[in-house]
């Protein structure tokens, strides 16, 4: 086995083959999948992780596709997560008392993972990660599956340790304030949105939020709160993740209004809120593109300014807090809790 750049990890739980695919009217072949391998080793080497979300060649790399192989070692340095890796941290927090959502944790992993048994049970590694995190990050709120789904993926394709600091990037970087007490993110990203869907299809937008009476939020909230997880086949998961993690979420969006459109005819006849949203969070298999790559190409074409919307969403939350403070007396989120050297 070659080492050093050449080395390529694998994935600690045995995954089907991945697919692979060549360029537009290109033979698919190993060597092809091989090669795309090294180069994303060889720019992981060159690239400073900090640095790696501005960088053309990792976008182009990443459109190109990201072998299975090394999909959470590109997962990780989008995060830079070895910045936040400290040695030994994650045992120790696995010797903590149990958290308060303990039971519900276990609950959601024989649900989120039923095909997974090594994530399923109170001492399997899915509960473990979210145990550990959870009395790490005591102000998270844990209500929905979400969090179990999230996990849940990353520790199918990363060991254990490497899976959690990854989960606590993605936490720092994007979802922290999806699972906070105070909702105004989600608040906000449910207004953004209903107005980006109102501009690309503004007769679906007037069914969901004005005939059937749907909440922005309630939209929102499965898809984000998972991070499509609960909604979408794993090929197509990974290959929004590997792009996410570029983007930022103005990304997940464009993936919302892929399923709307996808699911355009369900909508428009829709007679229940209820039947809507089943159908927004659970798309079904015949209303998907036939492969991922269309998929994102959908979801590219809407229109939808990606820096208009980073900029109205750090705007308008603040705006949402504001009011909450008026409406509320705002009490400071419990600190970080380290264990002691």
């Amino acid at each position: 086995m070659a080492s050093g750049q050449n080395s390529v990890p694998r994935s600690p739980i045995g995954e089907p083959p991945p697919i692979i695919r060549g360029k537009p009217g290109e033979p698919d072949s190993i060597e092809a999948h091989r090669t795309r391998e090294l180069k994303w080793m060889s720019l992981i080497s060159q690239v400073p992780a900090s640095q790696a979300r501005k960088n053309k060649k990792i976008k182009k790399l990443i459109m190109e596709g990201v072998p299975s192989s090394v999909r959470y070692l590109v997962w990780a340095h989008l995060t830079d997560s070895k910045a936040r890796g400290m040695p030994g941290i994650y045992v120790q927090l696995g010797k903590r008392e149990r958290v308060q959502a303990f039971q519900a944790i276990e609950r959601d992993a024989q649900k989120c993972y039923p095909d997974q048994p090594q994530l399923q049970t109170s001492q399997g590694t899915l509960v473990a990660l979210l145990q550990s995190y959870l009395t790490m990050v005591p102000d998270i709120h844990y209500e929905t599956a979400g969090l179990a789904y999230i996990a849940g993926r990353l520790l199918i394709l990363a060991p254990d340790e490497d899976a959690f600091w990854i989960f606590t990037s993605l936490m720092d970087l994007y979802l922290r304030p999806w699972f906070s007490v105070n909702t105004s993110q989600m608040e906000v990203d449910g207004s953004l949105f209903s107005k980006a869907l109102e501009a690309n299809d503004p007769p679906v937008s007037k069914k969901l939020y004005v005939d059937l009476g749907i909440s922005q939020t309630a939209v929102c909230r499965p898809w984000l709160s998972s991070l499509f997880a609960e909604s979408l086949p794993v090929e197509y998961l990974h290959r929004i993740w590997d792009i996410f993690l570029y983007e930022g979420v103005p990304f997940l969006f464009r993936i919302g209004m892929a399923i709307v459109h996808c699911c355009r005819h369900y909508m428009l006849s829709s007679t229940s809120e209820a039947a809507a949203l089943e159908v927004l969070v659970h798309p079904p298999a015949a209303c998907l593109p036939p492969n991922p790559e269309v998929f994102i190409t959908l979801a590219n074409s809407f229109k939808l300014k990606d820096d208009d919307v980073r900029k109205q969403r750090i705007k308008m939350e603040a705006q949402v807090k504001r009011q909450t403070q008026i409406r509320t007396v705002s009490t400071p989120g419990a600190p970080i809790s380290l264990p002691k050297a």
